[in-house]
């Protein structure tokens, strides 16, 4: 493989890297809130308002069912209104995000259902404000399975990232498919799964680790 090939894989790297980062941080940002909300209004908890989860909930499953590569055409325009272009790296990070974020919203949902009610009602009991029981209370418990659910999340964009290069999206994906599918480069298609699966390997070994250090059980 020559040296220019090198210099390709290693910028395809780092953009990948760079737009999963990117896209992952802004997603948990978004998401965690949304699941909170999801949780906490849903009924018999601390915020019950049905009528408002079940919209919001409607919203997040019709956002969860529309397939990646069907939401990155379809909001391009959106896409050149906020980064002012519809190809590259940085386009590529809007429907990344938007795809994440219904997603993490509803792995965050579940695992904070998964806090015991009675820890709940204690904090209740003792007088804490509703923001002190997710806060204090919600969350440091479900703090592991948030970190696997956000393991789980970084992953997938790992692989959405490969299908944005399909339409222009930059990182290793736009390598494989110019390079390895369209150009018969072989090498060049081996080599990019190679380091998708790398990748994909140390993520999930990081957030096994780190869940497993936060896990009290």
């Amino acid at each position: 493989m020559s040296q220019d090939m090198i210099m390709l894989l290693a910028k395809g790297l780092w953009e990948t890297t760079y737009m999963v980062c990117v896209s992952s941080l802004i997603s948990a940002l978004i998401g965690i809130p949304l699941g909170v909300i999801l949780v906490t209004t849903d009924k018999g908890h601390i915020l019950e308002n049905l009528s408002f989860n079940r919209i919001l909930g409607a919203v997040v499953n019709a956002a969860r069912s529309t397939p990646f590569i069907i939401l990155m055409v379809a909001i391009i325009p959106l896409t050149r209104i906020i980064v002012g272009t519809s190809i590259g790296t940085e386009a590529a990070m809007v429907p990344l995000t938007l795809a994440a974020i219904p997603f993490v919203g509803r792995i965050i949902e579940t695992s904070l259902k998964e806090v015991e009610h009675g820890l709940i009602e204690a904090a209740q009991s003792m007088g804490a404000t509703p923001y002190q029981i997710i806060t204090r209370v919600m969350i440091p418990e479900a703090m592991p399975s948030i970190v696997s659910g956000i393991t789980i999340t970084v992953i997938n964009l790992i692989n959405y990232s490969a299908m944005a290069g399909a339409i222009g999206g930059g990182g290793l994906g736009d390598l494989a498919i110019r390079y390895g599918y369209q150009r018969f480069r072989g090498d060049v298609m081996l080599t990019t799964v190679i380091i998708l699966i790398i990748q994909v390997q140390l993520v999930q070994s990081i957030g096994d680790y780190v869940a497993n250090k936060l896990n009290k059980r």
